[in-house]
């Protein structure tokens, strides 16, 4: 667009401007664009002006640009002169253009610097594969929200706004995309920081709530929830909150009896409510607008597990399939239902001849996809859904994962055990599943454009759902193109997909199984729903299901500004489909799609009724331009607001409610007249066959108990921070606990004194090496010298400690323990081991001796003398060496034998360990554990020592053998 008007008082641009329209995929050239935009220009400057303009789309489409904007511009003596700009950058582009971008920081979506509460969570967004918003609207507001999904955010803050509370909302933010227990906990703890900041009069409100979630684990996410609520418990208290929680999804009957039991705990003002409860209604009873009902009884079941009468060996329930057909027809892959729905449109005039169950038909119960990705989890999603609808067939025909080898991937069909190909190749794999017509791209966002554009090579494909968030706008605009050239439906990007009760689904889409039965998505109804939003798109599911005889069939488009398919496409094949009775448009603020469906109710195209309601209504409150969680939930304009929109759809003819807290009720209102009408005849329920729990999701719930085959108590990884014994790591690290603190914990399970650890790490310093000539480090050199590994090498050295080497450790502990426990005194120790023939352990050296003292034994001793609270066993041990070395000077205690010694008494004297603890370590082993360790340092020091050196391959000289052959006598022995 050019006008040669410019300035703050320019007007309506819109309608003054010159325009170029440029095709996706092409390219204007400069003469186009001088002939198109500069008609108005003198002559002189067209020229440079027109250069300028060509440079600056090329720059525009090189660098990402959404957005651009030049106000004013000046052309003097043949240059160009920019006095103002303002533009936008894709920020989904990061990863294509950050080189060319250079540091770039994005502003936050409200229009000001980001808090510092903001910037935390921001950053752990970042770091995260999950979705974590948060921007703080009025610190001092009264009403806060923690929500789950984008969709539902925006929807909540519309129904707070909507029922007088936009003065008093506090915060705009959600978190999605199954978080962990630890994200979900410094999400909740940020939001109680703020709130608990200043005091309100009235006191305060946290509405905790979402959406039905198609595969968050709802229990894992409150515990982290609730682990913040221990924390604020006096502040929560104080301030005077109360908090509302509404959640569905999976596990959510565990989620919210935790949630109920801890509230009851705490002593805290916690309402909680399930699926049962519309989404929004907690915020009319948070506002004391409604009074809050009493909490429905909690659920004691969930999913649609194989129970005792069930499905058993090989046997196949007698199912009447709506969908089967033995016509092999031009028709024969349509469902049969849409088949008979046919004839009737035709028969009534509703449907041209010229039109087939295909032109409107995505999905029947013989459609068979492809995923991209290892996604076997949603996999076996979809493959449950095909079994619990009765399909006859799986509708997974393959996995495609080019970073694999071809190979088999196990899942289960019912009870049964199934093998899916994964395939490195998509060529091999569609030549080899030529009735593959639906592609499940589970791409990330570096990726999905890529591999979209591969799968739309070939024919098969009729459609694909793309899952990844964040493809960039001009790769999305351009893969849209190609679609639309090939006669491909996409659905997506950013969405969950799509489901068609009774035929497919698409990945996650619908939850759990729990939620497939409580929705009734296993068989068809009557109403056809289209969302942006995928995480609404299950709470479609449940309003529906609860205000009419369910869903026929339900897409998500996606959140993204450029979905493959619009609002409009799939609302005319709903048109088109005789089985559908109406439809219901979840639309959004941000974009004109909606237009569309109103000129066609308008011109007559859609007859059918529709109940439509647009997200987004709270974005006039806010004085700023709002980016609300999906890339397309902004407007721009006047029209592109959500209240716009819903308007302009009431004087179109569609049913539109007051806000969403109302839309079931229009539901059911529709519904109730259409049966009334004899449009929908309810047919009678049918039970589904039952599917079996996966083991894994059943001691989820805690149905099911396993013996454990392995048991520890000195380690946990499974949390967001590694523990030893009971204490995370970065407490370990901050308290410079040391490696003697490290081992205090993970050998003994307890925090010894300071003194205790720091002796555990001087006998380690004292153990380290004792030279390249005993036998441990002569077995690492040779093995070494061999050319083996560092381990080998290690291990090889490690063989030789024993009660000769090195490992006199336990026994010495055992003898000096044993004989000062009974009584002996050191004459009778000596003599009593003399008359058994034995060896006192931990007495004597090689080279050291009572003349020629060992410094180690020195300095460990004097550190025992300064810090051990008592050493009457070391003491002890000093006694017998007085009476051994009158034999012989080198009959000294030495290293092994004053360590077990010391240890014995840091067990007996430090107040940490029982005398039978103290006993159990000794039988063990734990102090020929400190030789162990200590000596592993040395050993690997020799073996890098001689891979550094470069050292041969070691050969024993002769010399240094003596050979002792037997004499030959020419004759056999004993013959």
């Amino acid at each position: 667009m050019f006008t040669t008007e410019g300035g703050v008082d320019v007007g309506d641009v819109d309608s003054k401007a010159l325009r170029v329209e440029v095709a996706v995929g092409e390219k204007p050239t400069q003469a186009a664009l001088v002939s198109g935009l500069l008609k108005g220009v003198p002559a002189d400057a067209q020229t440079p002006l027109g250069e300028f303009i060509f440079g600056l789309y090329n720059l525009y489409v090189d660098l990402y640009f959404t957005y651009l904007e030049i106000n004013p511009l000046v052309v003097s003596n043949g240059k160009v002169y920019v006095l103002d700009l303002a533009a936008k950058l894709d920020a989904t582009a990061d990863f294509l253009a950050h080189s060319k971008w250079g540091k770039v920081d994005f502003p936050p979506p409200f229009g000001r610097d980001a808090l510092p509460e903001e910037a935390f969570i921001a950053d752990l967004d970042a770091k995260s594969g999950a979705s974590l918003k948060l921007t703080v609207l009025n610190a001092k507001g009264r009403i806060w929200t923690m929500v789950a999904g984008g969709g539902a955010s925006v929807i909540y803050a519309d129904t707070i706004c909507d029922l007088g509370g936009s003065a008093e909302l506090a915060n705009y933010g959600e978190y999605s995309g199954a978080p962990t227990e630890h994200q979900t906990y410094e999400y909740a703890k940020t939001i109680l920081t703020l709130m608990t900041k200043e005091h309100h009069p009235d006191g305060k409100v946290l509405i905790i709530g979402g959406g039905i979630a198609n595969f968050t684990n709802v229990a894992a996410t409150f515990a982290g929830i609730v682990q913040a609520l221990k924390e604020f418990k006096v502040p929560i208290l104080e301030h005077n909150i109360t908090i509302y929680v509404r959640r569905g999804g999976p596990n959510y009957q565990e989620g919210l009896r935790f949630m109920r039991e801890s509230a009851q705990e705490l002593a805290i003002p916690v309402h909680v409510y399930g699926p049962e409860t519309h989404m929004t209604a907690v915020v009319a009873y948070a506002l004391k607008y409604k009074e809050s009902p009493a909490p429905a009884p909690p659920t004691f079941s969930t999913a649609n597990f194989l129970l005792p009468g069930g499905i058993t060996g090989d046997q196949t329930p007698e199912v009447k399939s709506r969908s089967s057909s033995t016509n092999k027809g031009p028709d024969a892959d349509a469902p049969f239902f849409s088949k008979i729905g046919t004839f009737v449109g035709k028969g009534l005039g509703l449907i041209g001849d010229g039109v087939s169950p295909r032109d409107y038909t995505l999905f029947s119960n013989t459609t068979k996809a492809m995923i991209w990705g290892m996604q076997p989890k949603a996999a076996q999603e979809m493959l449950d859904f095909d079994f619990v609808c009765s399909r006859r067939q799986p509708s997974v025909a393959c996995m495609v994962y080019p970073f694999v080898g071809n190979h088999k991937q196990k899942f289960y069909w019912g009870h049964k055990e199934i093998l899916l190909p994964v395939y490195r190749s998509l060529a091999e794999a569609m030549k080899n599943h030529p009735e593959v017509d639906v592609a499940v791209n589970f791409a990330s966002l570096r990726s999905a454009y890529d591999a979209t554009l591969e799968v739309m090579q070939f024919p098969q494909i009729r459609t694909i759902a793309i899952i990844a968030e964040g493809i960039p706008e001009n790769l999305t605009r351009e893969m849209n193109r190609i679609a639309k050239q090939k006669n491909i439906s996409i659905i997506g990007p950013a969405t969950v997909g799509g489901i068609k009760p009774g035929c497919f689904k698409i990945g996650n889409t619908g939850g759990m199984l729990d939620n497939i039965l409580a929705s009734k998505l296993y068989r068809p109804g009557s109403v056809a729903y289209v969302s942006r939003s995928g995480g609404m798109s299950n709470e479609l599911n449940n309003i529906i299901s609860r205000a009419s005889n369910g869903v026929y069939e339900g897409i998500a488009i996606g959140g993204d500004r450029y979905p493959g398919t619009t609002f409009i496409d799939h609302i005319f094949r709903y048109q088109l489909d005789p089985e559908i009775k109406m439809i219901v448009l979840l639309g959004e603020v941000g974009g004109v799609e909606e237009y569309e469906i109103c000129s066609a109710i308008e011109s007559g195209k859609i007859t059918k009724p529709v109940v439509a309601w647009c997200i987004g209504t709270c974005a006039s409150m806010f004085a700023s331009e709002v980016q609300f969680g999906h890339a397309g939930a902004c407007a721009n304009a006047e029209k592109e607001t959500a209240a716009s929109k819903n308007a302009a759809l009431g004087r179109a003819g569609a049913v539109v409610p007051r806000s969403f807290d109302e839309l079931g009720e229009k539901i059911r209102e529709v519904y109730n007249t259409l049966v009334a009408n004899g449009s929908i005849v309810p047919g009678p329920e049918v039970p589904p066959p039952p599917v079996p729990m996966d083991y894994a999701w059943a001691r989820e719930l805690g149905l099911i108990r396993k013996p454990a085959s392995f048991m520890t108590s000195i380690c946990d990884e499974r949390g967001q921070e590694l523990l030893y014994a009971g204490i995370p790591i970065s407490e370990i690290l901050r308290e410079d606990m040391g490696v003697g603190g490290v081992l205090s914990l993970l050998w003994f399970q307890r925090r010894l004194p300071p003194w205790a650890g720091k002796f555990l790490e001087m006998c380690l310093i004292v153990t380290a090496d004792h030279g390249p000539a005993v036998s441990g480090a002569h077995n690492t050199i040779v093995t070494a010298r061999a050319g083996k590994d560092l381990v080998s090498s290690l291990c090889s050295g490690l063989l030789t400690i024993g009660d000769r080497f090195g490992g006199a450790l336990d026994e010495a502990a055992k003898m000096f323990g044993n004989a000062y426990d009974s009584g002996q005194t050191p004459m009778d120790f000596v003599n009593e081991t003399k008359k058994r023939g034995q060896t006192i352990m931990g007495i004597g050296h090689r080279v050291k001796s009572i003349n020629n003292p060992d410094m180690r034994i020195v300095l460990l001793h004097d550190y025992v003398k300064r810090n051990f609270p008592a050493s009457p066993i070391l003491d002890y041990a000093f006694e017998v060496e007085k009476i051994t070395t009158k034999k012989k000077p080198n009959l000294i205690l030495n290293v092994d034998g004053f360590i077990a010694c010391s240890f014995l008494d840091l067990f007996r004297s430090s107040g940490c360990f029982t005398r039978e603890e103290a006993d159990e370590y000794i039988e063990i082993g734990v102090l020929n554990g400190i030789f162990v360790l200590g000596r592993s340092m040395g050993f690997i020091g020799h073996y890098l020592d001689q891979r550094r050196l470069k050292q041969g391959l070691y050969r024993h000289p002769w010399d240094d053998i003596s050979y002792v052959m037997p004499e030959s006598s020419g004759k056999f022995d004993g013959i």
